[in-house]
């Protein structure tokens, strides 16, 4: 689901998946330094410049969002390029319009260049030029191989970690280290094997900094392979587009008196969560998977959470050390069931969910999703090579890669058209960015990012679910990067058909394009009654067109802030509907995750407090639920 904040109709991209967990974000030399300051800092340090030339102090003085420029700066585009590009598309331009100037430059740069085609070679595939140069005039410029090892085995991971450790890790924000919050409780070095330090060593080469992919060794385990960490690391990159949802401190609404007294109670009793931490499961299967024997098959409920209304609650698996111990303490002290989407379709999806329903006699909806990425997308086959033995994707994000990379890869592949096969180093850099980003076949040495109809394909919403209206294809991106994986979730909710056999009252909180609802849709369960809190005007229209298109016989009521729904309101809603069967909902994550350069604080955070809101709202429906 998209989630909520204080904000009015502007869209608001809370980043999901995968979830954020990374603490990649630039920052500041100063916490008081302005945003203008930090970006003239970027730009320097990233281009190696003494001084910020012309077109980045005229972006500085322009008031541009130092987050986007991060963005396009981890997307490979030099430093020059973005500030020119930016300062010729407008400060308010939409990334994907900035992406395609930059692109234009790339063009017109290599027409004109004189470099050699093997120089342009591995450029493109991203080593530095000095050390290019140095391996060609070693190796000479026939022998591509010895030049790639030459590379590939260059310390370059040292010099992407000074400049990520001085220059983007902030550890002293909040004074709070965010390294201890990401780790695992396996205290073990990620350094002390040499299986540990290859994996580093290719996910620097991937792009990543070594910070990032040290704590991902250390959060994900020293057994997952590198696939597995990709998908990890891979969703911080969502972080990359959220200059929407930096909402002014000042601007912020009071909050509700429960979230400071479950605030307090959080405080009070972290010491003692930290001592039973919740464990991810390895696989991550939930308890049990369609057509398959599942691993658990029944499990006592406390007295408090039994019986009708049902909720049902969802939010990253991969938060910070404490954090879903705190979900669970205040949703009855039950324990989430963590589910990785890929087990479910042909993408990873990695959520935690909090739920009082029964967990026997699930079934799947139908038709089932397809399971590999060529089932889904069968036109790829055809391009597919079979050195890239991928059957899954990573994490669907809210971005996407660059033209400029798929231009790489192809500028990269073209050499050896005639061959078998292009040569390992290679195969590996086109794989690796290949799953970073999510890239698919379309054509011969072409790699493309998905299309948001693609997405919808891959999330279980119908086709053309988020097209039309006023949303652009950037939204379309953050809204669906948002939402539920809709086959996991159904699977979830299918014990409610034979419960409400008439149909079902549900209370939809963060709602976003609306996976819960298209879920009991697909599931043939009527809804009577649907209240929806959506912050998002784009998304709540998504959800008013499924309403029409479907021909629901219910009554939609639509409110665009939890804040908004107070007590008072949801006593009147129940008395005047007979209550709510299913609360469901997923609150924001940006708080819980690094990926968030503003704050990252957990659950106090101004938008991943919205929690609180939850836990309030289904402290009132359930108590009203007794009285009756």
């Amino acid at each position: 689901m998209a989630q909520d904040s204080a904000g009015d109709d502007d869209y608001v991209d809370w980043n999901t998946d995968d979830d954020l967990e990374i603490d990649n974000f630039q920052s500041s030399p100063s916490p008081v330094h302005s945003r203008a300051d930090t970006l003239v800092g970027v730009a320097v340090t990233t281009s190696s410049l003494s001084s910020p030339t012309t077109e980045t102090t005229d972006l500085v003085q322009m008031g541009f969002s130092d987050e986007i420029f991060a963005t396009l700066f981890d997307m490979g585009f030099p430093v020059e390029m973005i500030a020119r590009a930016i300062k010729e598309a407008g400060p308010n331009a939409e990334t994907s319009v900035i992406i395609d100037t930059i692109s234009k430059y790339s063009s017109d740069c290599e027409a004109g260049s004189s470099k050699s085609k093997t120089i342009d070679h591995f450029l493109a595939m991203g080593f530095d030029e000095e050390k290019v140069f140095k391996a060609i005039h070693e190796h000479g410029e026939e022998n591509m191989e010895k030049i790639a090892n030459a590379l590939l085995s260059c310390p370059e991971a040292e010099k992407v970690a000074e400049v990520k450790e001085e220059d983007d890790i902030d550890w002293s924000d909040d004074e709070i280290n965010y390294a201890d919050l990401l780790i695992s409780d396996d205290e073990e070095d990620p350094n002390s094997s040499n299986e540990n330090g290859n994996q580093i060593r290719s996910l620097v080469r991937m792009g990543f900094s070594e910070v990032e992919a040290s704590l991902a060794v250390e959060r994900c385990g020293k057994n997952v392979d590198i696939a597995e960490l990709t998908d990890f690391l891979s969703a911080a990159q969502m972080a990359r587009e959220f200059s929407e949802f930096h909402t002014d401190p000042e601007e912020q609404k009071p909050r509700h008196d429960v979230k400071k007294r479950r605030l307090e109670s959080n405080r009070e009793s972290r010491s003692s969560v930290d001592d039973e931490p919740v464990r991810l499961p390895n696989p991550m299967i939930g308890f049990g998977l369609p057509n398959e024997p599942g691993l658990i098959t029944s499990r006592k409920l406390p007295e408090l959470a039994r019986g009708p209304p049902f909720f049902y609650y969802e939010n990253v698996a991969l938060a910070p050390k404490g954090v879903w111990e705190t979900i669970s303490r205040h949703l009855y002290e039950i324990l989430p069931e963590f589910v990785d989407s890929k087990y479910f379709c042909a993408a990873a999806r990695k959520r935690g969910y909090i739920h009082n329903l029964p967990i026997n006699n699930r079934f799947q909806i139908q038709p089932p999703p397809k399971y590999t990425v060529n089932e889904a997308f069968p036109l790829t086959k055809k391009w597919w090579p079979e050195w890239d033995t991928r059957t899954k994707l990573n994490c669907i994000l809210t971005v996407t890669g660059s033209a400029q990379l798929t231009e790489r890869i192809r500028t990269a592949l073209e050499p050896y058209t005639g061959e078998p096969e292009p040569p390992k180093h290679v195969q590996k850099y086109v794989i690796d960015q290949c799953r970073r980003w999510n890239l698919v076949w379309v054509g011969k040495n072409k790699a493309a990012p998905l299309e948001p109809d693609e997405m919808e394909n891959l999330l279980g919403f119908p086709k053309n679910h988020t097209r039309g209206g006023r949303m652009s294809r950037t939204e379309r991106y953050k809204s669906l990067g948002n939402s539920f994986q809709v086959d996991t979730v159904a699977y979830h909710l299918s014990v409610l058909k034979p419960i409400f056999p008439n149909g079902i009252k549900v209370l939809s909180l963060f709602t976003g394009i609306g996976g819960g609802e298209v879920a009991l849709h697909r599931l043939q369960i009527r809804m009577k009654l649907v209240v929806s809190v959506e912050i998002s005007k784009v998304n709540r229209n998504i959800l008013k067109d499924f309403w029409e298109q479907t021909n629901q016989t219910g009554v939609l009521i639509e409110f665009d802030d939890v804040q908004n729904l107070t007590n008072d309101t949801i006593e009147k809603l129940m008395e005047r509907y007979g209550g709510f069967d299913l609360v469901i909902g997923g609150s924001p994550c940006n708080n819980l995750a690094g990926g968030n350069r503003v704050s990252r604080v957990g659950l106090e955070g101004a938008q991943s407090s919205l929690f609180f809101e939850y836990c309030r709202i289904l402290d009132v429906v359930r108590a009203r639920m007794r009285r009756s």
